[in-house]
């Protein structure tokens, strides 16, 4: 089916660290780099974690406040047993172990893939200086650190499309 206002660039946003967040926002991303589609992520906030060397393979599943939580299978956690200690490292483990039955990568290769493909990764210049973060600390996939200014000016064009993950 031709579409008759094609998607060129996507642009996605990622501001939260949990698994889930920054999986749909790697999905979507890799998705677009696959369709030949210019790609740009831009990880802002909580979802700096995705791209910092020390926390990226590292991630978590949100437990707490998290009511469709569903375990495999499909089953739903009550977001009470949250608060049991060790609860978010299983449910981050069998979330890992399902994800890992489905050759998803780990987050380090899926920005291999998105980069190799031709995708940009950035860093949010404001959560990075409001974190102290230094260029260094972020996986060697990081384009650069750019203003929100910035983001948007890369961000434009006929065809553009900015998701928030």
């Amino acid at each position: 089916m031709e579409q008759k206002y094609p998607v060129k660039k996507v642009n996605l946003i990622c501001a939260k660290g949990a698994i889930e967040d920054v999986y749909a926002t790697l999905i979507m991303g890799n998705g677009a780099v696959m369709e030949g589609i210019e790609t740009n992520i831009f990880f802002t906030f909580f979802g700096l974690d995705a791209i910092l060397k020390t926390r990226m393979d590292k991630l978590h599943t949100a437990v707490v406040g998290n009511p469709a939580l569903r375990l495999p299978g499909g089953l739903r956690m009550p977001t009470l047993l949250g608060v049991i200690p060790g609860m978010e490292a299983f449910t981050s483990w069998m979330m890992k172990g399902e994800m890992a039955k489905l050759d998803i990568p780990p987050v380090s290769e899926f920005l291999d893939l998105i980069v190799a493909g031709g995708g940009r990764i950035y860093a949010c210049k404001l959560a990075t200086d409001m974190f102290k973060f230094k260029k260094e600390d972020f996986s060697e996939h990081v384009s650069d650190i750019l203003t929100v200014g910035q983001f948007y000016e890369l961000a434009g064009g006929e065809g553009s499309h900015i998701i928030f993950t």
